[in-house]
């Protein structure tokens, strides 16, 4: 039986967890859990990677004292951030965070250059001023010579993986959410880089998901008391890895569901026109060269900026507190656009919460739960809308949703959600992501035929919670009230 060892890094944390596949299930066992606490020094935000690698050795360290041997690695991450390698093999500075304010306004000046709508028609990329296109333009304005020392431009998860076998490659799920990646020929789109004044020089070979980076150093292996077994670029995307565990066959549409929400379905090419572009979906790569059709969505974000927030203020509220008080709350007296600009960055989110209110004209809540029925309710009804659009854009009427990843702990949106669309939600597996890596991994391996197989044995190895929509008719009158106030800041 094989044994592999999946990276899991989401934007608040980590895990590491090892993987089997025995008579037709799926099996994790945590080793190692972390926080993932960004750093910010002298103005800029950043991911702390070095430390990240320290809890990437720590699990090795915590498997070593266990004497099981692995067969393969895998890691996957959030997307769009990067690090520069120089020619020497070591990192130029420390990776970015994608909330940091460098990029704003940068977009503006990028289609000064190139249009936006040629830009979506070239990537099929939603526009989103935190992808790395807006980065690499920042830096090739305003710190030229960053790009100049640079060899190797690696996305997080693809320097994890050189960390480990030295070797230098981009995996193409990720490289996707680049905003500079052909969908179509699924190679780097090079002329609309070298148009922005962004050189090209470090742009590395793209692998596909599945395929290997290369094996363990055998000086690292040696520590570890491992061999030097493959480093599997697994779909490295995390929303990629989610995807390749839903427990679905044929159309299915899903919500991965964490500090962002991706609302999406599968498909086998492309989908860029007229439509498309107005609703800003995105085009991703998947698994086996698919495309995930989606539209990014801000999430749990908002919930879990709220809750530090008030721990900041001194008040200890948890997450079951936060879903208990605003199911208690009276519902559909305020809303907010989840996807307004000043629901993007860190900082005092209730208060925001209660400024958009009051510049909107509602009932400004007051208490944690009107704030937190506020957001949960504006949550689900954007996915009621993105629902929607996405029926429209592929001419299929979706029955289920299924809701993938941590925020299916979460009972209460699954609930709202089911209300809100009318589609019923079928909740699991909240490890999606780390399935989906150990999935690919025993794909890979032989241990698995493909993602169909990998998907039945997910199902097999999952306890899935049905909603059904019990309440939709009220939902549905409110959606009128509450499109009334999308597109609305109170920045304005």
């Amino acid at each position: 039986m094989k044994v592999v060892l999946a990276f899991d890094f989401g934007a608040s944390s980590g895990r590491a967890m090892l993987g089997r596949y025995e008579d037709g299930r799926l099996t994790m066992e945590e080793i190692h859990r972390f926080d993932n606490v960004t750093v910010s020094v002298l103005g800029t935000m950043h991911w702390d990677v070095l430390r990240l690698w320290h809890e990437i050795k720590q699990a090795f360290y915590k498997l070593r004292q266990t004497g099981v041997k692995i067969d393969a690695v895998g890691i996957d991450t959030w997307g769009v951030d990067f690090a520069l390698i120089d020619k020497n093999g070591e990192m130029l500075g420390n990776a970015v965070h994608y909330r940091d304010e460098r990029t704003v306004g940068v977009q503006e000046r990028v289609y000064g250059q190139v249009p936006c709508a040629e830009i979506y028609r070239r990537t099929g990329i939603q526009t989103m001023r935190i992808n790395t296109l807006y980065q690499l333009y920042y830096l090739a304005k305003e710190r030229p010579e960053m790009l100049a020392a640079s060899d190797k431009l690696l996305m997080i998860a693809d320097l994890f993986a050189y960390f480990l076998t030295g070797a230098k490659r981009v995996e193409r799920t990720n490289a996707s959410t680049t905003n500079f990646l052909d969908p179509v020929t699924r190679e780097w789109d090079t002329e609309l880089l070298l148009r922005l004044g962004i050189p090209t020089h470090m742009l590395p070979e793209l692998i596909e998901s599945g395929e290997v980076y290369g094996t363990l150093l055998p000086e690292f292996a040696k520590e570890m008391g491992q061999d030097e077994v493959p480093v599997i670029a697994v779909c490295t995307h995390d929303t990629g890895s989610a995807v390749a565990a839903a427990p679905a066959e044929g159309d299915f549409a899903y919500i991965s569901c964490g500090t962002w929400s991706l609302f999406g379905t599968e498909l086998s090419a492309p989908l860029i026109n007229d439509e498309t572009e107005r609703v800003q979906y995105t085009n991703e790569g998947g698994f086996g060269g698919s495309i995930r059709l989606l539209k990014n969505i801000m999430g749990l974000w908002l919930i879990q900026e709220a809750r530090r927030e008030w721990i900041r203020q001194g008040q200890s509220p948890s997450y079951a507190d936060l879903e208990r008080e605003a199911l208690a709350a009276e519902p559909f007296r305020a809303w907010i656009d989840v996807d307004a600009p000043e629901f993007e960055l860190a900082g005092d989110m209730p208060a925001r919460v209660q400024a958009f209110c009051r510049a909107t004209g509602q009932y400004v809540p007051q208490t944690r739960g009107e704030i937190m029925r506020c957001i949960y309710q504006s949550l689900a009804m954007k996915y009621r809308l993105n629902y929607d659009n996405l029926c429209s854009l592929t001419g299929v009427k979706y029955p289920c949703i299924h809701m993938l990843g941590g925020g299916i702990k979460d009972t209460l949106l699954c609930r709202m959600t089911a209300d809100a669309t009318g589609a019923t939600v079928v909740a699991g597996p909240a490890e999606a992501t780390v399935m989906g890596n150990i999935a690919v991994q025993m794909i890979a391996l032989g241990e698995l035929e493909g993602l169909r197989e990998a998907r039945r044995a997910v199902a097999a190895s999952t306890e899935l919670k049905t909603y059904a929509p019990t309440e939709h008719d009220a939902w549905e009158a409110q959606l009128p009230v509450y499109t009334a106030y999308l597109g609305k800041s109170a920045q304005e």
